[in-house]
C-alpha cells in the first residue's frame, strides 16, 4: 500500500524524514528547539526549506546548539566569524536578527515563564486542527500569524513576518496543516 504524504514532501529522504517525524508535531516545553525553529524559519526567507534542512546540523554547531542565552551574547566578532561559515546562510541581517531574537526570547521567558508558554498562548494551548484537502488550500499566513508577527515585531524581533510565523506555527504543531489524505494528519492530531 502506497503511503500518502503532503504534496510538498518530495522524494528527498531528508524532506521525507522531516515530514514524517517532525513537521506539525506539537512542540512544547522546549525553548531551545522552538528558538531553533524561529532562527531557521527566518533564515529560510527567500530560500527553500530543503536548503535550510541541509544546513541544519551546521547551524546547530555554529549557533551553540541554539541556546538562546548563549546566542544572546554574540558580539560583532562572532557575527564576523559566522559570516565566514559556508555551512550556514551568510546573511548579516539574518545573523544579527538571530542575536536580537535570542535576547527577545530571554525577555519572553522572564515575562511568560517560557518561550513555549508565549507561543502556545496564541492558540490557547491547543493545536488548531485544519482539514485541508489539497496543498492549494493551505494559507501562507493567517490572522493569527499576523497577530503573532505584530506582537513579536512590537517586542523588537526581526525576520518574524506573518508568513515566516505561519511556517513556524506549522512546523511546531500550533496548527496541523497536514492534508487530510496524508497519513500523518490523524497521527499528528492525536498529539494535542
Amino acid at each position: 500500500m502506497e503511503i500518502i504524504r503532503c504534496g510538498w514532501s518530495t522524494s528527498d529522504p531528508l524532506y521525507i524524514r522531516y515530514h514524517d517525524e517532525e513537521w506539525g508535531v506539537p512542540l512544547r516545553d522546549d525553548d531551545t528547539r522552538l528558538f531553533e525553529f524561529l532562527i531557521l524559519e527566518g533564515a529560510q526567507a527567500g530560500l527553500s526549506w530543503i536548503t535550510i534542512l541541509r544546513k541544519r546540523e551546521n547551524y546547530r554547531a555554529a549557533f551553540d546548539g541554539f541556546d538562546p542565552a548563549v546566542v544572546a551574547t554574540y558580539d560583532e566578532a562572532k557575527i564576523a566569524n559566522l559570516l565566514q561559515n559556508p555551512g550556514i546562510v551568510r546573511n548579516r541581517l539574518k545573523l544579527n536578527a538571530a542575536v536580537i531574537n535570542a535576547r527577545g526570547v530571554l525577555a519572553l521567558q522572564q515575562e511568560f515563564g517560557s518561550f513555549s508558554n508565549y507561543l502556545w498562548g496564541f492558540v490557547e494551548g491547543r493545536p488548531i486542527q485544519n482539514q485541508w484537502r489539497s496543498m492549494g488550500e493551505l494559507p501562507a499566513k493567517t490572522d493569527l500569524s499576523d497577530k503573532l508577527s505584530k506582537d513579536l515585531t512590537r517586542r523588537g524581533f526581526k525576520f518574524v513576518g506573518s508568513t515566516i510565523m505561519y511556517s513556524l506555527m506549522q512546523a511546531c504543531g500550533l496548527v496541523n496543516d497536514h492534508t487530510i489524505e496524508c497519513f500523518r494528519h490523524a497521527q499528528v492530531a492525536e498529539h494535542r
